[in-house]
C-alpha cells in the first residue's frame, strides 16, 4: 500500500477570552502535535472520550478549520498552507460524513439535488442526463429507492439520512473520506447495516476512511489500525488486533474496560474502570495530562511529558512508565 495522508506535529488551538484576570491569552488545546500516516485502502480508527478532539483533528485534516500549527501531507502534497482556491481540486479527494444526518442536509433541497451539488460544484458531468444517471446509481448503490429522488430530508428517518450523506460524499469519487460520528445517533439495529455499508463501499470503490467514534465496539469491527486520544493528544496507535488483545496505555486498558461484554479480560484486575471526567482542555494537568485519572500514576508524571514510544513495530504508546507498564 502506498502512503494516502501524512499528520505531522498538528495543532488546533481555539483562543478563549476572558479567562483568567492575568490578562494572559488562554487556549483550549483541541488537537495539541499529533502525528501519523496512513496507507491507502485502510481504515484508521480514531477513538477517545467526548472532548478528546477527535472530532476537530477529522475537520482539521480536511481544512473545514484552520490548524494553528504542524502541516498535513496528501497524497504527497503538503496543504496546510493551501487558499480556497488551492483546496477546491483537493476536496474532491477529501470528503466528510458528520455526526448529525438531519443537521448535515439541507432542508429545503431535494436528495436528487443534495447528492448532486458536489458533483455540481466540481463540475464533473457533463450534462442534465448524466448528473441525473450518476444520482440514481449512488442511490440504489447505497440502498436509498430511486423513486425517491425528489424528496426532502424531513420524509426520511435517521439511516436513510445517512445513507443520503453516504451517496453525496461519494459523488465526486473521493480517495479519502471521514467519517465524523456517522453512526452515533441511530439506533443500534441501523448502525450495523450502516457499517455494513461502509466496507462494502470501501470495496467497490478502493476507499480509504478515518472513521472517528467513541464506540470501541464499531471501531473494532470496522477498522484496521486505532489511535486513542485523550485531551488532544495521542496517547496509543496499535493495529486492531493488537490494541484490542494486548492495550499498554492505562487509558486504553480502561476504555477497553468499559465495553459491556459476557466474561473478563485478562487485565480486568490490574486496572480499574476509569473513574471522574476529563480535566478542562483549558487549564489541562501538566506533565501527562493523564496523570490525575490515572491507577498508575508515578511522582514523574505530574512534571515529565511523555513521548510517543515503540512498544513493538507499529504499537507505539504515551507514557513514563512505559517498561514498567509493558511488564
Amino acid at each position: 500500500m502506498s502512503r494516502l495522508l501524512e499528520v505531522k506535529n498538528l495543532k488546533k488551538w481555539f483562543p478563549v477570552k476572558s479567562y483568567s484576570l492575568t490578562g494572559k491569552k488562554a487556549y483550549v488545546k483541541a488537537v495539541d502535535d499529533v502525528s501519523f500516516t496512513i496507507e491507502a485502502g485502510e481504515t484508521f480508527g480514531i477513538v477517545g472520550e467526548s472532548g478528546c478532539g477527535k472530532s476537530t483533528l477529522g475537520r482539521t485534516i480536511a481544512k473545514l478549520i484552520q490548524p494553528t500549527g504542524g502541516s498535513v501531507i496528501f497524497d504527497g502534497v503538503d496543504i496546510t498552507g493551501h487558499d480556497n482556491k488551492q483546496m477546491r481540486s483537493v476536496r474532491r479527494n477529501i470528503q466528510i460524513m458528520f455526526q448529525d444526518p438531519y443537521a448535515s442536509l439541507d432542508p429545503r433541497m431535494t436528495i436528487a439535488n443534495i447528492i448532486a451539488e458536489p458533483m455540481d460544484t466540481m463540475k464533473i458531468v457533463k450534462n442534465g442526463d448524466e448528473r441525473l444517471s450518476r444520482v440514481v446509481e449512488l442511490m440504489e448503490v447505497c440502498g436509498i429507492n430511486k423513486a425517491f429522488l425528489n424528496r426532502y430530508p424531513h420524509e426520511f428517518s435517521g439511516g436513510q439520512r445517512q445513507r443520503i450523506g453516504i451517496a453525496r460524499a461519494l459523488s465526486v469519487m473521493p480517495k479519502l473520506v471521514i467519517c465524523d460520528e456517522p453512526v452515533s445517533a441511530l439506533d443500534v439495529s441501523i448502525q450495523s447495516q450502516i457499517i455494513n455499508l461502509l466496507v462494502d463501499l470501501q470495496r467497490r470503490y478502493k476507499l480509504t476512511f478515518i472513521f472517528i467514534s467513541h464506540d470501541l465496539g464499531v471501531v473494532e469491527y470496522i477498522s484496521s489500525r486505532v489511535m486513542v486520544m485523550y485531551l488532544g493528544k495521542i496517547v496509543e496507535i496499535a493495529d486492531k488486533k493488537e490494541l484490542f488483545s494486548n492495550p499498554v496505555h492505562p487509558y486504553t486498558k480502561a476504555l477497553l474496560l468499559s465495553i459491556p461484554e459476557i466474561g473478563k479480560k485478562k487485565f480486568e484486575d490490574e486496572n480499574p474502570i476509569l473513574e471522574g471526567d476529563i480535566p478542562s482542555p483549558v487549564n489541562p494537568p501538566s506533565g501527562c495530562t493523564f496523570h490525575t485519572r490515572c491507577p498508575e500514576v508515578c511522582a514523574e508524571c505530574s512534571s515529565v511529558v511523555p513521548l510517543l514510544k515503540p512498544v513493538k513495530e507499529g504499537h507505539l504508546v504515551s507514557c513514563i512508565k512505559l517498561d514498567q507498564v509493558i511488564q
